[in-house]
């Protein structure tokens, strides 16, 4: 689940965050690296519970309408169209989901009632929920249809829900629209026939990624005033102080990626810190990024200072 871009991006936030605290040790921002990516696998298990909460929830309002003999008006049909889904009863009924959830100290969802009730009467009063629901005898292929469709359209794109995640964890909110991407992928390419089929990603998988990102961490933060040294002359109309503070930890992050690991293409680092700064950054820092490190490889270069090795790596 977790890309080299995405540790990149936690890399360049680990690494504002240490410039920020000046009391800070190398070895507790490594530390809270480390825990950034467990907490994006943990943040997948999330969100897959948060379908279990709109499960539950709708069953609930189903029996307050027949135990308070309420009127069945067109949100009893809505919510009576969801709890039969099979896609989202399949995710409620997960064993390995239920035990991923619990072996976790997780948000409680039925405490954000509020969230809940208006998600839910989001889904069952938007219009492609209400064209779904009038297929009779829905078979697993239309649910999964209408899964994906209300968790692309109004669960992942929630505001409230991003700015909620963002408060109880400050890395949830760049780790979102990774777990969001890969949980579409998920639901697209999941046999709801097969348990097995729901896959649950461990940190544990990437363990040559989560070396690359410690050490790169490492080297940004150790040699922080050798890479400011690189920067110096390479931007001729801006003195080094008044560079964006991001933008030099950009610069600083992918030189040391260039200078120390000789087995990632030249082309690769290129492509990834200027994607990233298009992301994060201002609107003018692509250009500006992608003017420096191209000086710096052409001069790299001359100097004989980029080792690389292996196929395709010129």
């Amino acid at each position: 689940m977790l890309t080299r871009r995405h540790i990149r991006i936690k890399i360049i936030q680990s690494v504002y965050s240490f410039s920020l605290d000046k009391g800070k040790k190398i070895k507790d921002e490594i530390i809270f690296f480390n825990k950034s990516i467990y907490d994006t696998y943990d943040l997948y298990v999330l969100i897959l519970s948060l379908f279990k909460e709109v499960k539950n929830h709708t069953n609930e309002q189903i029996k307050a309408y027949k135990k308070n003999n309420i009127k069945k008006d067109e949100n009893f049909k809505g919510l009576n169209y969801l709890a039969k889904n099979k896609a989202l009863e399949f995710l409620n009924n997960h064993i390995e989901l239920e035990r991923q959830i619990k072996k976790r100290n997780f948000i409680k969802w039925d405490l954000e009632f509020k969230f809940i009730k208006k998600l839910v009467l989001k889904i069952i009063r938007s219009d492609n929920f209400k064209n779904k629901s009038l297929v009779k005898n829905p078979n697993l292929i239309s649910d999964k249809s209408s899964l994906i469709d209300f968790f692309k359209n109004i669960i992942a794109p929630s505001t409230y829900l991003y700015n909620y995640l963002e408060d109880q964890n400050l890395t949830w909110g760049a780790d979102l629209p990774l777990v969001n991407t890969f949980l579409l992928k998920t639901f697209k390419n999941l046999d709801f026939k097969d348990p097995n089929n729901l896959k649950f990603p461990n940190p544990e998988e990437k363990e040559e990624d989560l070396k690359f990102g410690i050490q790169l961490l490492n080297l940004v933060i150790s040699k922080k005033e050798d890479l400011l040294v690189e920067i110096e002359g390479k931007t001729p109309n801006w003195d080094l102080e008044r560079i964006a503070f991001l933008d030099q930890v950009i610069l600083r992050t992918a030189i040391a990626e260039l200078l120390y690991f000789e087995d990632i293409p030249t082309n690769v680092t290129l492509n990834e810190y200027l994607e990233i700064a298009k992301d994060y950054s201002t609107p003018n820092s692509n250009n500006f990024i992608n003017g420096v490190l191209n000086k710096l490889v052409k001069d790299f270069k001359k100097q004989n200072r980029l080792m690389k090795s292996g196929r395709g790596l010129l």
